[in-house]
Parts: structure tokens; sequence; C-alpha cells
């Protein structure tokens, strides 16, 4: 195993390449005829382990879907609109930039920020008017994020958790304001294993669930389901072959031991299995871990959506 420090240098060179890739905008699903209104229904529900199965056909009402994010947001956008569209027939829009944590997506920080003016979350909340608004950012921690105001993990774990509760606030405060009236469902993903610093993954999990119980948004544990059973918080790059992917030969990538890869050897964070590139792109090959967080989402959203 490489040790910490290869890892920290790694996505460092990877993020910072992406930062001016002028590919990494708004990935959009079939247009919709006109977006429906914002849900009225605020309340919270915690994910489950398993949900029945339910046909798309069963959603009277397909939602619109606006997924916003960083580096693994980038790589998993396509399966996540594939899930969505199979769950509840989503009108699906995804706009991720890698490199990037909640400040880049903050109207007002268009100066410092990696995220243009025309993709900050309000300005897309009023052009998509979306149902769900999903939030996936593992927490950028090191110093290269202009909007940060050079605030890290390691220089301030206190500092660094406050600076990124307060732009929680303030991002859900803007996407509000944006959707008018209750505004559109807010869903904090919430992120796997960090293998440099794993308490602070945890503490950004819990900030996202405090964020979510205080303003009744959604949350899709999609970090558990790449996590080892009874250690949500212990890394690893293998897990059992659950039945889909054994039923999926791609997928079950080592079907003689039972258990399928979530990372590449040599990158410890993503979880596409093909080579990181320096221009940002949707993981291109099939990659477990990549499915196991967009069917989460996909079904947080979708037990949401039914049960109205």
């Amino acid at each position: 195993m490489r040790k910490p420090w290869f890892v920290s240098a790694v996505l460092a060179v990877t993020l910072l390449a992406a930062c001016t890739d002028p590919s990494s905008g708004p990935v959009a699903g079939p247009p919709p005829a006109a977006s429906p209104e914002p849900s009225a229904t605020t309340h919270r529900r915690p994910p489950a382990a398993s949900a029945p199965a339910t046909s798309p056909a069963q959603v009277v009402d397909p939602p619109t879907v606006l997924y916003l994010g960083d580096s693994l947001a980038m790589e998993n956008q396509k399966v996540l609109g594939r899930e969505l569209r199979g769950e509840v027939r989503a009108r699906y829009t995804s706009a991720p930039y890698s490199g990037t944590t909640l400040c880049d997506y903050l109207e007002g920080s268009a100066e410092r920020s990696l995220v243009p003016p025309p993709d900050k979350a309000a300005a897309l909340v009023r052009k998509l008017r979306p149902d769900y608004v999903v939030l996936q950012f593992w927490g950028n921690a090191w110093g290269y994020t202009p909007c940060m105001d050079g605030i890290t993990y390691d220089g301030s774990r206190e500092r660094y958790l406050d600076r990124y509760a307060a732009d929680a606030r303030r991002l859900t405060e803007q996407i509000r304001s944006a959707g008018g009236g209750g505004g559109p469902r807010i869903v904090w993903v919430l992120q796997g294993p960090d293998p440099v610093t794993p308490d602070r993954v945890r503490r950004v999990n819990e900030l996202y669930e405090r964020r979510a119980d205080g303003s009744g948004e959604l949350v899709a544990d999609a970090g558990r389901t790449v996590s080892a059973e009874g250690a949500r918080y212990t890394w690893t790059r293998y897990l059992p072959c659950d039945a889909r992917e054994r039923a999926h030969a791609d997928y079950c990538t080592e079907p003689g031991r039972d258990r399928t890869a979530l990372h590449r050897d040599d990158d410890y964070l993503h979880f596409c299995l093909a080579p990181t590139t320096s221009t940002p792109r949707p993981c291109p090959v099939p990659s477990p871990g990549i499915l196991r967080i967009a069917r989460e989402i996909a079904r947080v959203i979708g037990e949401d959506v039914r049960d109205g």
C-alpha cells in the first residue's frame, strides 16, 4: 500500500488539473416539456438497508433532479442519471466541477471560484426549477481551492469545520431562496472512508446530517455502500460482491474470490476503475463503487417521490 503523502499528492495534482477544464459544465438528460413545481414536503427520511422494487411507471410526476459536486460527482454523473431515470423517470441535469467545495457554488464568490456564474447552485435552480438538488462534496481539505481562503483541515480542524458548516448553511439558503416558496428538496450525500484523515470525513458527514436534521433536508448515506459491514469509516479497496454485481460480470471484478474492487491501486479516493486523466470526465468503464453510490442516491429520492 502506498503511503498517505502519496495519496495527497496524487489528488492535489489531479484536482488542480481539473480546474481549467472547459468541458466540466452541465450534462443534461432529456429536456422536459415543463418542469414540475417544487415539492412542498420538507421531512427527512433516514437511509434504509433495502427498499421494495417499484416500477418507474408508478411515479405519477417524474421529478426534476440537479446534481452538483466535485470530482466524485464528475465521475458519477452519467451513472446517477441512468439510475434516476430507471427509478423515477427523472428529468436530470448534472453540473459537477472537479476540485471544488461548497463555497465554489455560492453566488458572490465568482472572482475566486472554480465554478462560473451561470453554474452556481442558485443560478441553476432559477433556470431549471428542480424538485431535488443533490450535493456530493468530499470536503476539499487542502489549500488550493481559492474560495476557502486558505483554510485547511490540517491547518486548523475546528476553523475548517466551522467554515464548512457556514458554507453549507449559506448554500442551503441560496438554493431555497432561488427555488421560491418551499424551494427544492436538498439531498446531502454522505461520503465514504478517507484513508488519509478518517476522522475528517466522519465529521463532515455529521455536519451534513445536522444540516439535514435542522432544515428538513434529505440524507443519502452513499458512503455506507462503499464501506465494510461494521466498519463505516475504515477504508477498504475490496468488498464482497452484492447480488446485482454477481449477476453482471463487469461489476464483480474478482468472481473467484466473490469480491469486487472499489478503487484502483494508484488512487485511494476515486471510484472510477479507469486511470485518472488531467481532463475531468464521467467514468468510462463499469465501476462497482460508482454504481453503489448512484443506486443509494436514486433509492433515497425514489422513496421520497413515492411517499409524496
